[in-house]
C-alpha cells in the first residue's frame, strides 16, 4: 500500500499514543529489569510537621501515615544522639538530609569549593550514622558562581569524587538536585543531572527530582523520572504553588507512573508550605498521595 508523508505521520502519532497508554497501564506491574516492587514511602521535612519536639513530631507522622522524615543538615553532627533516640522509639525512618553545608561546590573560588567539600563530609558522616539515603545538594544557586555551564560541569566532575568517596565510606550518598531557572541556571532537569551522575561514574553520587521544580522545567513528569532511572534516589513533593500536594490542581499520577516503571523504592518527601491547619491538611495530603499512587 502506498503511504504518503501525511499518512505516515498520522499513523505514527497514533501508534505512539497507543504505546504511551500501554506503558502507563503496565507501569505498576512492569518495573525495569532487576528492580523489585515499587513503593510509595512518604516522608516530610522536619519543619513542616507540628510538634513541640522530635518525638512528638514522629508520633504525629506515624498517626498520619508517614514512612520517613527528612532532617536539615545544619548542626546535624550535634543532633545524632537526639535523632537516634527518637527514631528508636518510632516506626518512622530517616529519609534524607537536606543541605546545611557551607561553600559552593562549583564556585569560581577554590576556597569556597573546599569549604563545601569539608562541611559536606562532616554532614555525610552524621548522615551515615543515621542511615540516611543521602545528603541533598545544589551545585550552585544563581549568583553563586561566575563559571560558564561548560566550566561548571568540568569543575563539578573534578570536585565530586572526593566527597562521593567519603559518602560511600559512610554508607550514604550525595544527592544532586535540579531546580527551576529562577533558583539556578546551572542544573534544571532530571536528564541533565542523570548525565552528570553517569559521567562521574561513582556510586557515592546520585540525584533526586522535585515535583515543584519539574512542573516548571520538565515537559513530562514520567519522562523526567525515566531519564533519571537507577540514579534517582529521592523525590521532593510540592504543588504548583509549592504547597501541600492536593492543595491545587497539580496531578501526580503521570510522575508516579514513571516511578513505578523504574521500580522506585526510596522516599518521596514533602518540601512545601501548608495552607490551613497543619493537623488537618497534612493527613489529607497523605491520603491524596496514596490515592494518586493507586491511580498511576
Amino acid at each position: 500500500m502506498k503511504m504518503d508523508r501525511r499518512t505516515l505521520l498520522v499513523s505514527g502519532a497514533a501508534a505512539g499514543a497507543g504505546l504511551a497508554a500501554s506503558s502507563r497501564l503496565s507501569a505498576a506491574t512492569s518495573p525495569l529489569k532487576g528492580k523489585g516492587k515499587p513503593q510509595l514511602k512518604i516522608s516530610s521535612q522536619e519543619g513542616i510537621i507540628p510538634g513541640k519536639d522530635l518525638p512528638e513530631k514522629l508520633a504525629n507522622m506515624e498517626q498520619w501515615g508517614f514512612d520517613g522524615i527528612e532532617i536539615g543538615g545544619g548542626g546535624l553532627a550535634g543532633r545524632v544522639s537526639e535523632i537516634q533516640k527518637a527514631l528508636a522509639n518510632s516506626k518512622i525512618k530517616l529519609s534524607a538530609i537536606c543541605a546545611g553545608f557551607q561553600g559552593v561546590p562549583i564556585s569560581h573560588d577554590a576556597a569556597e569549593r573546599k569549604k563545601a567539600a569539608d562541611t559536606m563530609k562532616e554532614i555525610l558522616t552524621a548522615a551515615g550514622e543515621l542511615g540516611a539515603v543521602g545528603l541533598i545538594f545544589v551545585p550552585a544557586f544563581n549568583g553563586q558562581t561566575n563559571l560558564s555551564w561548560i566550566d561548571g560541569r568540568k569543575v563539578l566532575l573534578e570536585w565530586a569524587p572526593e566527597v562521593a568517596d567519603h559518602a560511600q565510606k559512610c554508607g550514604t550518598t550525595l544527592l544532586m538536585e535540579p531546580l527551576n531557572r529562577g533558583e539556578t541556571w546551572y542544573l534544571r532537569q532530571c536528564a541533565d543531572a542523570a548525565s552528570i551522575v553517569r559521567d562521574a561514574n561513582h556510586p557515592g553520587l546520585r540525584m533526586m527530582g522535585d515535583f515543584y521544580h519539574m512542573y516548571i522545567e520538565e515537559t513530562n513528569d514520567m519522562g523526567a523520572f525515566l531519564s533519571a532511572g537507577d540514579y534517582l534516589r529521592h523525590v521532593h513533593l510540592a504543588s504548583i504553588k509549592r504547597k501541600l500536594p492536593g492543595q491545587d490542581e497539580r496531578d501526580y499520577t503521570n510522575g508516579f507512573a514513571g516511578l513505578k516503571m523504574i521500580g522506585y523504592q526510596d522516599f518521596c518527601s514533602f518540601e512545601c508550605g501548608v495552607l490551613g491547619e497543619r493537623e488537618v491538611e497534612i493527613p489529607k495530603s497523605v491520603k491524596f498521595l496514596r490515592n494518586q499512587w493507586k491511580k498511576a
